[in-house]
């Protein structure tokens, strides 16, 4: 997704709908609105583009421009209207048009979604990315359009065949207690409801291609095998409650969350979470370099990865410890709005994160 709405970025700023407006008290909130886009500030942007289309209405790279911010926020019900007023006025505006096919898949609307994207390459056939895209997107719907449905308050579980009716109920009471728990402690209750889909291990595979050490995933669905996770009530319990974590970060702060911190709060929150860390932590002397940590663990082998979510989850105990759950989302609403890390950990946890490197590290 960083790479689609990369690409939607750089055709806006290029865009000749933006030149419309030149000259006007609507094209200077535009370019200030785009600057705080580009600086990683989508929620000083918004109301900027919010003013420039109250005074230019009709123009479509406004509409883009707020649906963009909002999508950054995690707001894609936000979002889609925009873009669809955006595509009413400019039905080719190839920008707008992407980033609606991405919002349409976030809320689950995957037809919707397919449909838009089949439309952007009959106007720009070169757009790679969107055809890797759709292809993708086309097997999942091929894959879902089988499954039976088990809808929650908070949740909708998609599962095969019968079956798995039983798993899929106690999936679905798993999530709605850890709705509960782990929102209450974070402060943060999405509402929007969460799709979650329970997968045969080559669904899985097929669908996510994640490395063969995940035992889900969280990437706008909680996607989950069913092989082991699902065998194991307490494993089931572990899984949907780390990729339960995963979706409330990412409804505080939708991008700039390093690997490390996202993975520790979710390990943080699982049942028995930290004393899996402890003893995992306890076992070796290898560690992981803060900047692998940063970045994705999917590179990782299995045992590797191990050793970074035990440090991982290390690491945000120590945050608990000093500042809680409070100021640790106060954390990471900041690098969700872009203010660097060394910044957000200074103000929120009161000491330099250069020394809260040192101090985790092991004794020599």
């Amino acid at each position: 997704m960083r790479r689609v709405l990369g690409v939607v970025l750089l055709l806006t700023l290029a865009s000749p709908a933006t030149g419309q407006i030149a000259g006007t008290r609507a094209a200077a909130l535009a370019r200030d609105g785009w600057r705080n886009l580009d600086a990683g500030r989508p929620a000083e942007a918004e109301p900027l583009f919010t003013e420039a289309i109250s005074l230019e209405p009709r123009d479509p790279s406004l509409l883009l421009g707020a649906a963009l911010a909002a999508h950054l926020q995690g707001q894609a019900g936000r979002a889609r209207p925009l873009l669809e007023r955006a595509l009413e006025l400019s039905a080719r505006y190839v920008p707008a048009a992407m980033l609606l096919g991405e919002v349409c898949y976030k809320l689950g609307d995957i037809e919707t979604a397919i449909r838009t994207y089949e439309q952007v390459l009959e106007v720009a056939p070169a757009q790679a990315v969107v055809r890797t895209k759709l292809e993708a997107w086309r097997r999942e719907a091929a894959v879902h359009s089988r499954f039976f449905q088990a809808p929650g308050a908070h949740f909708t579980i998609l599962f095969e065949g019968p079956g798995e009716e039983r798993l899929a109920a106690r999936a679905l009471e798993v999530l709605e207690a850890g709705y509960w728990r782990v929102g209450t402690a974070l402060g943060v209750f999405p509402v929007e409801p969460m799709t979650v889909v329970l997968y045969t291990q080559e669904q899985f595979r097929d669908i996510t291609r994640s490395p063969d050490w995940a035992a889900a995933l969280y990437d706008g669905k909680i996607r989950v095998p069913m092989r082991g996770a699902i065998e194991n009530p307490a494993e089931l319990e572990r899984v949907l409650v780390h990729e339960l974590t995963h979706a409330f970060v990412r409804g505080v702060a939708p991008r700039h969350v390093p690997t490390w911190l996202n993975e520790g709060i979710a390990v943080y929150f699982e049942p028995e979470g930290r004393t899996w860390a402890e003893a995992e932590a306890a076992k070796t002397k290898t560690r992981v370099t803060p900047a692998a940590l940063a970045g994705s663990f999917e590179a990782f082998t299995g045992g590797e990865a191990r050793v970074a979510y035990a440090q991982s989850a290390l690491a945000v105990q120590k945050m608990m410890d000093l500042a809680g759950s409070t100021g640790v989302m106060a954390l990471v609403a900041d690098l969700g709005q872009g203010v660097p890390l060394a910044e957000a950990f200074e103000r929120r946890l009161l000491m330099s994160y250069a020394d809260f490197l040192a101090e985790l590290q092991p004794e020599p």
